[in-house]
């Protein structure tokens, strides 16, 4: 929303740089936004709070090239106007919302994946569900497919991803381009961490095979991220 009240559309920005791990994001993030406003992100976002359209722009320019990309690799029938829809609930909500940047991400996608599921419903779509969550069991020895997420880039999701079952695509959408933890993907989705953890192990498994197979050469994606996700 610009100083005079209008939105833009979804994706005037650039896209949201892939490979990045999450600490690394972050900083970047933060930088970007005392770059352009001289101010850091607290005393942006308590702006917006109180009402200031400039800080919620800042806000909206920084959330909404990933938002909209969850909504359009979900198959949203009109991912820009959804993403609209989002951030019109967002201004809404604002000034009830408690919390630092990392929860306010959490909070942006929990109503993108609201309004996502609204739409689902209004078309009629059932979307696939490869697992139920009482059969999800979770794995001993930590998130080691951080290694995974860090070196697959936004790209390769973007060609791939139509081939996962709905459940498994949310979570690596959110975990890559939403930056999301483990913890605030499973709030996001309303699941439990250990099913959000299978889920993102039983995805990147499947996106490695269709890696290997289409860039048999590719270094990174193949070789190590391999021996880390049969562990």
């Amino acid at each position: 929303m610009g100083r005079t009240g209008s939105f833009h559309r979804p994706g005037d920005r650039r896209p949201v740089r892939p490979g990045t791990c999450r600490s690394q994001g972050r900083r970047d993030r933060r930088r970007e936004v005392l770059v352009r406003t001289g101010l850091p992100f607290d005393d942006v976002l308590a702006a917006a709070q109180a009402g200031a359209a400039w800080a919620f722009e800042v806000l909206y320019r920084d959330l909404s090239p990933a938002v909209t990309g969850y909504l359009r690799l979900h198959g949203a029938a009109e991912p820009d106007d959804l993403a609209s829809e989002t951030f019109i609930g967002v201004l809404t909500g604002l000034a009830g919302f408690r919390g630092d940047e990392d929860a306010l991400r959490a909070w942006v996608f929990t109503i993108a994946h609201r309004r996502l599921v609204d739409d689902w419903r209004r078309r009629g779509r059932r979307p696939q569900v490869s697992d139920d969550d009482a059969l999800l069991e979770e794995r001993r020895g930590g998130d080691v497919e951080d290694d995974v997420l860090v070196r697959l880039g936004a790209g390769d999701v973007h060609r791939l991803c139509g081939s996962l079952p709905v459940d498994q695509r949310a979570v690596l959408l959110l975990r890559i381009l939403a930056d999301l933890t483990v913890e605030q993907v499973a709030q996001v989705l309303g699941r439990s961490a250990g099913s959000v953890k299978a889920l993102q192990r039983r995805g990147l498994r499947t996106l490695r095979v269709a890696l290997d197979e289409t860039s048999p050469g590719r270094v990174g994606v193949g070789a190590h991220p391999s021996a880390a996700l049969r562990r």
